[in-house]
């Protein structure tokens, strides 16, 4: 009875495996800011999938690090850690050159940098605006410009980690709000103009996100009884996000399983949204 039971558990777990999979093994990706938190969150995401990854921050040395730990946990996986600043264009056409001389295209970039660290002004400084824009919008954007010639040729798919604060007014800083409103409308745009050329493009709106040397982890520290109260006064889930749930969402929106979506704006957020549109 035992044995048959184990049988029939096998056959089921096979089947669930068939159904899942997300059929990103040896997808070439590149995932930027991928030196911490979100990033490289999505970045160990893929390489689970058996996907062949790029990883990419400002900090060699940071990204040489995450390296060598996730070869540790995964020997065999494929991955290239290359430093750029992609708020400078000659950069970014430094990586992409790296990239099409070791795979000659990429199928899947996801667009993860950007910080919501800034000034609480209701008109912040003219520096500081331009300052966050650049990192948060303009980043993305000759990301995209640079990138999409090789997704065109491989009929891949851009990710913009975005954020609920680029959907509605919720307190957030307006030179960061106002960068990721910017970068939603960029890439439902995008989207529209680019899916003839069979290459999808959509935008993870982020909420409540926790991670070790996050700004919320710094928040936690200096008051946890305030953080506390403002999570479980506004996310219905009364809970942070993990990185592990929007990494989630990237694999799918990536996949053949989402082959007609693009120019969607998906939230992940604990429902903090949800009665608001």
């Amino acid at each position: 009875m035992v044995k048959a039971n184990n049988v029939d558990w096998q056959w089921k777990k096979s089947c669930v495996i068939k159904i899942m999979w997300l059929r990103l093994k040896n997808k070439r990706v590149l995932v930027t800011g991928s030196s911490r938190g979100i990033g490289l969150a999505i970045a160990k995401g893929f390489l689970n999938e058996e996907a062949m990854v790029v990883l990419s921050s400002r900090n060699q040395n940071e990204l040489d690090l995450c390296k060598e730990k996730l070869l540790k946990d995964s020997p065999s996986s494929q991955i290239k850690s290359i430093s750029c600043d992609f708020t400078k264009i000659e950069e970014i056409q430094k990586i992409k050159e790296k990239i099409v001389k070791q795979w000659g295209d990429l199928d899947i970039v996801v667009v993860n940098v950007g910080s919501g660290k800034s000034v609480l002004d209701p008109i912040p400084s003219a520096e500081n605006f331009d300052h966050i824009f650049s990192l948060n919008f303009e980043s993305a954007v000759h990301t995209a410009r640079e990138f999409f010639p090789l997704l065109k040729s491989s009929g891949g798919n851009f990710i913009f980690i975005c954020s609920i604060a680029g959907l509605e007014a919720m307190g957030a800083p307006v030179d960061y709000a106002v960068a990721k409103k910017a970068l939603i409308a960029f890439a439902k745009n995008l989207a529209r103009k680019v899916a003839s050329e069979g290459v999808r493009v959509n935008c993870i709106a982020a909420g409540n996100i926790y991670f070790e040397g996050g700004s919320w982890d710094e928040k936690m520290k200096l008051d946890p009884q305030n953080v506390n109260n403002i999570i479980e006064s506004n996310v219905p889930m009364q809970r942070f996000g993990k990185t592990e749930e929007i990494t989630d969402a990237a694999l799918f929106l990536s996949s053949e399983r989402a082959s007609f979506i693009t120019g969607t704006v998906l939230r992940v957020d604990g429902g903090q949204t949800a009665g608001m549109f």
